[in-house]
């Protein structure tokens, strides 16, 4: 494994009109690891996906994806290094009009020449490692959500790629559902090499799995870490995200003005 990271982000500025999401966020992330990206809602987690695979274009600083700097990739390098990374949409992004094994053939068929047995062969073979090779004509509809859930992972690893990244994978699962998924992508991670980015709020089940923590508030990294150290950090932002606390350095109330003054009571 490289010592070089994978992925570098420096400075990294991003607005939506007038409303700054990123400002100045800086991380790392080395080669065959599975690191966690974990902030509130609405804190840019989508956001720095989208940049990292060069959706959006940054306002200030730099992401750089295996040595090259992705905004100022011409169209033709930058489906180049697309293709080198599979993603894991947040409600699936599955194709309701195909069946489960055409959902995970669709990216090997757009983007190799393979032979039809070939694509077959590979994807059984992540089909099973999901457990639904049993459920390849099955269409999507006719699945449970966290079926869908597993054969979106199969499609996000089915070109091997060097990055996956998982946008809010367990977002509205159940806890059998959510168990399952979390123990997928970190055996699909170790079994395949890949350097896996989690992005998500959901901290006590991405603690479980992913080998470093960036913690995300106001636009910067404010915490980072080993895992198993973020599980017990006392950091007050840490603290209370990992213990689901109303009270601390995020704010349950959105800034307004004092109740007893908009009822007219004083």
């Amino acid at each position: 494994m490289s010592s070089e990271p994978l992925i570098e982000i420096k400075d990294l500025r991003f607005s939506y009109g007038n409303r700054e999401v990123l400002k100045g966020l800086n991380l790392s992330i080395p080669q065959g690891k599975v690191v966690a990206i974990l902030g509130s809602s609405g804190c840019g987690k989508t956001t720095l996906m989208r940049l990292i695979g060069g959706q959006l274009q940054p306002a200030g600083g730099q992401v750089k994806v295996a040595g090259e700097v992705v905004h100022t990739l011409g169209n033709d390098d930058l489906y180049k290094l697309r293709r080198k990374m599979g993603m894991m949409f947040q409600a699936g992004g599955l194709f309701s009009d195909l069946s489960v094994f055409d959902n995970v053939a669709f990216p090997i068929r757009e983007h190799t020449d393979l032979p039809e047995a070939m694509i077959r062969d590979l994807v059984l073979m992540k089909l099973h490692a999901v457990g639904l090779r049993g459920a390849q004509q099955l269409m999507t509809g006719e699945l449970s959500g966290g079926m869908q859930r597993r054969v979106a992972l199969a499609r996000a690893v089915a070109l091997d790629p060097m990055l996956t990244m998982y946008d809010e994978p367990f977002a509205g699962l159940d806890p059998i559902s959510l168990d399952v998924i979390a123990n997928i992508i970190r055996r699909l991670s170790d079994a395949l090499g890949l350097t896996s980015i989690v992005v998500t709020y959901d901290i006590a089940e991405s603690l479980k799995i992913v080998d470093y923590a960036y913690f995300i508030d106001n636009g910067v990294v404010v915490a980072e870490g080993p895992a198993k150290e973020m599980q017990t950090s006392d950091h007050p932002f840490v603290h209370q995200f990992v213990h689901g606390e109303e009270d601390g350095p995020v704010r349950f109330h959105y800034p307004a003005r004092d109740l007893a003054v908009d009822l007219g009571l004083a």
